[in-house]
């Protein structure tokens, strides 16, 4: 097991975005481990086992996440209120510098958002911006909730990687 935890754990990381979903996946399948040992199942390539089972399991955490994503509610923040765009970008308020900054975001997820294929532009700016649940934008345009999940999703990869430098710049 010490043999095969460093490799396991960088495993489950690059493949899981939250950190602490990566170390409870490590912790399931180091208990599913200890479980096979307890019982006295024979596991001949222990770190074969160990990975299909990280495997099983990120595949697991991804279903689970996948059930749980609303598709009657618009897009909120994590206590459940309407997500309102201008309150991610720097105050108006807030003076010259406050304002450049925003100046610059708009501008740089006006050009990203220019870039995307239009389906998922539509889709994203729908959901995102405008407040539109999945079930309401499949009902307007005939398309099927799936779809439309599938195409935002690549437009938040595509919008991630584009905006990347301006978010470190900020950060």
């Amino acid at each position: 097991m010490a043999r095969e935890s460093g490799r396991l754990d960088r495993f489950i990381r690059r493949r899981v975005a939250d950190v602490s979903d990566a170390e409870d996946i490590l912790q399931e399948v180091l208990f599913e481990f200890v479980e096979a040992t307890r019982f006295l199942r024979p596991i001949e390539q222990v770190g074969a086992w160990l990975f299909r089972v990280a495997h099983n399991r990120i595949v697991d955490r991804l279903r689970r996440k996948r059930r749980d994503v609303s598709t009657s509610e618009p897009a909120g923040d994590a206590d459940g209120e309407p997500l309102v765009f201008d309150d991610v970008l720097p105050s108006r308020d807030g003076g010259p510098e406050a304002e450049y900054a925003r100046r610059v975001l708009l501008d740089e997820l006006e050009a990203a958002l220019d870039e995307l294929p239009a389906e998922q532009r539509f889709v994203f700016v729908a959901h995102e911006l405008e407040g539109r649940s999945f079930k309401k934008i499949a009902a307007e345009t005939g398309l099927g909730v799936n779809t439309l999940l599938a195409r935002k999703h690549y437009a938040v990869r595509r919008l991630r990687r584009r905006l990347e430098a301006i978010y470190a710049m900020f950060r």
